[in-house]
């Protein structure tokens, strides 16, 4: 950003952020609590692994089906209306998932759920491009991302202690009421750009940068300008795999991974998936500012995304492990995961400026189409080797049977891995214009 912003606009901007934020962390609750409580779910609808991946992935599938529409959105009718629309949206789905008496109500809500909270990740990259320096894009996008990993712990073990002390409804009920207030707040507060106040330009050329904005009725030719970059789709693929097995796990499968081939309990395997995210959490705040400051993306997506790649086959071929190495590969696992979020920069980092919401939710899609696929995929995996073993109304698999599952996210995981490869770099700046006058 080339503004000089006043005193009003700073305070502004940091409110503005922290809304964003906020719904931005329930987004990160909702797509990882079926984890902690896959058994409470399997009991009260009466589910197969298949059919509790169909109602863990259906957020995925319309997550997955936004991510471009909520770029152009952004774009065009600015984050303060879609996150307002976002908030209100989920926070019905949220109760409407908590209230259901039914498999298919309850699919229902989660899908409103996926829907409303579709707009939160886009909305915040693109108020962060336009309220702050693009030099310190990747920096807070990580500490954005850190603050919002925060509601993939809380829906960890202190959601699997709320699920048992006050019932799993209760919870998604509160939770679909601070959806509600986010998405009102959203309405009087958030400002698309800093020139939706009184402001002071640097200089005249500034003053035109901050009114700029992006052509409503030309969407449709700069979306396909962002497609038609050869640049922008390594980053998709980044995340399809990466992002891919690490939803399908620690987002849905670790609990009854854990619990039924690692023989831990319920509170235990949930501390392990709360430690993945706390090391992804870390990871989001310490790899962005560490790729601003020494001015490089590749390198660290490249190593992280090996790393996590590796890590897979440790579940795969070390058998149980003690208590102390689990909880250490779920933290490294969770920290290497963290070499993603560096796609978003990049993906703005190869597109004209104006479109950073259009870049972003392109390579985003595939974060949230990865899971989509691969959540039901290891339910079916695991269904087709099931012997019929029951315990208090939820299904018993093998390690056998599970390790079919961890195998198709080990796969995709390694072709996150290969994906990072072809990733273009940028010197944490945009190379836009560069490619123009090449």
């Amino acid at each position: 950003m080339t503004t000089e912003l006043n005193p009003a606009q700073k305070r502004l901007r940091s409110v503005v952020l922290l809304l964003a934020v906020g719904a931005y962390l329930l987004s990160f609750f909702h797509r990882v609590a079926p984890a902690a409580i896959a058994g409470d779910l399997a009991a009260a609808f009466d589910t197969s692994a298949a059919s509790l991946g169909v109602l863990a992935a259906t957020y995925f599938y319309v997550y997955t089906l936004m991510q471009i529409p909520t770029g152009v959105l952004a774009d065009t009718l600015g984050p303060r209306k879609i996150l307002t629309l976002g908030g209100l949206v989920a926070g019905v789905g949220s109760l409407i998932f908590g209230l259901a008496p039914s498999f298919e109500l309850a699919v229902v809500g989660r899908t409103l759920v996926g829907l409303g909270v579709s707009v939160a990740f886009i909305a915040m990259l693109k108020l962060i491009a336009v309220w702050y320096e693009e030099r310190r894009f990747a920096t807070l996008t990580g500490i954005a991302m850190f603050i919002g990993n925060l509601g993939s712990v809380s829906a960890g073990a202190p959601l699997a202690w709320a699920a048992q002390a006050a019932g799993w409804r209760a919870v998604f009920v509160v939770v679909g009421v601070l959806s509600l207030a986010i998405g009102v707040a959203s309405w009087f507060l958030v400002k698309d750009r800093p020139g939706d106040l009184p402001a002071v330009p640097a200089t005249p050329a500034a003053a035109s940068a901050a009114g700029a904005h992006i052509d409503r009725t030309a969407w449709l030719g700069n979306l396909m300008t962002v497609m038609k970059n050869r640049a922008t789709w390594p980053g998709f693929f980044v995340n399809m795999g990466i992002a891919g097995s690490l939803f399908s796990f620690a987002g849905l499968w670790a609990v009854p991974y854990l619990t039924q081939v690692h023989g831990m309990t319920r509170a235990v395997a949930s501390n392990h998936t709360s430690v993945y995210f706390i090391g992804f959490a870390i990871g989001c705040a310490v790899i962005g500012r560490i790729s601003d400051r020494i001015g490089r993306r590749k390198p660290l997506m490249v190593g992280g995304a090996i790393l996590h790649a590796i890590g897979w086959w440790f579940w795969i071929a070390a058998g149980p492990l003690p208590s102390g190495l689990t909880y250490a590969l779920c933290g490294a696992m969770g920290l290497f995961t963290a070499s993603l979020t560096l796609s978003w920069a990049c993906a703005k980092e190869v597109n004209p400026p104006l479109l950073s919401g259009m870049a972003t939710s392109v390579v985003n899609v595939g974060v949230f189409l990865g899971p989509a696929i691969l959540q039901p995929l290891v339910g079916w995996v695991m269904d087709q080797g099931w012997q019929g073993a029951m315990a208090g109304g939820v299904r018993l698999y093998s390690a056998g049977d599970y390790n079919g599952g961890l195998i198709l996210m080990a796969a995709f995981a390694a072709l996150g891995a290969v994906a990072t490869l072809s990733v273009r770099e940028t010197g944490c700046r945009n190379i836009w214009q560069d490619k123009l006058q090449a």
